[in-house]
């Protein structure tokens, strides 16, 4: 069986509470044999959550960051708490971080200010960056710019934008990640977009426990259901599975830096 990855998982939360070793068994079974797990995904306290869980786990890895959701949060203290969190053993991204215009949970200026932040962590010390962007893809691509995101790699995941964003995020040196979303019937015009992107530039994720693909609609996600977004990018490029289970994966280790 190929292994793959699931770039993009949320596993620290009371979803897995329990379960996480039967996730994992899930996962291994259709060939999932790493994931990233984002550490981003409940204010701070889900970043230490997250990093222990991965020390345990010789098949997870982690990122750190404050979402664009609890922006507010990010005071100054907090992102050198993410700092010292960033350098320990198997963190090797800044993420999820970015804009989300279309809650606006947190005020647009303290979202720039957080995603700033985070983006001069990712250069200080040397990590790729996972980025959340929504209604907000002006002001994403402009920040990333300004702030020198080119040289530090990066993925615009869960995408759902537009051409122009997903040529902005190419033109940076970044990957785009599709999750379930590419599954779902309203999606042709995502569709669309994935079947011309390179290659070279596209991952596969879960975004679990969130956005879980068809056929699964109802079920909470988990890293195993990731097949099923491989499966339409086989599809869309008209290819064997494998072959998009080995790019994708191939892709995401590069990104990384994740070891075999």
């Amino acid at each position: 069986m190929t292994p793959f990855i699931d770039s993009h998982a949320h596993l620290d939360g009371d979803d897995y509470q329990g379960q996480i070793d039967e996730v994992l068994v899930r996962a291994a079974a259709v060939g999932v044999t790493q994931i990233v797990c984002i550490g981003a995904s409940a204010g701070y306290e889900s970043n230490p959550k997250t990093v222990d869980l991965v020390q345990e786990r010789p098949t997870l890895f982690a990122t750190v960051g404050i979402h664009p959701h609890d922006a507010k949060l990010a005071t100054p203290e907090v992102v050198e708490k993410i700092r010292g969190l960033a350098q320990r053993p198997k963190v090797v991204a800044i993420g999820e971080i970015g804009l989300d215009y279309y809650y606006d949970h947190s005020p647009r200026e303290e979202q720039h200010q957080a995603f700033r932040a985070f983006l001069g962590v990712a250069r200080d010390l040397k990590l790729p960056v996972v980025i959340h962007t929504r209604d907000a893809e002006d002001d994403t691509l402009q920040i990333l710019k300004d702030e020198g995101a080119q040289g530090l790699g990066g993925v615009i995941h869960c995408f759902t934008g537009t051409e122009k964003l997903a040529q902005g995020a190419l033109d940076l040196g970044f990957y785009v990640s599709f999750s379930g979303v590419l599954t779902f019937k309203s999606a042709d015009p995502l569709r669309s977009i994935a079947r011309d992107l390179p290659r070279d530039r596209v991952l596969v994720e879960t975004d679990c426990p969130y956005l879980t693909p068809v056929p699964l609609r109802g079920k909470k996600n988990e890293p195993a259901y990731v097949l099923y977004t491989a499966q339409k990018l086989a599809e869309l490029w008209q290819v064997d599975l494998d072959q998009v289970k080995r790019q994708t994966a191939e892709n995401t280790r590069r990104l990384f830096r994740l070891s075999c």
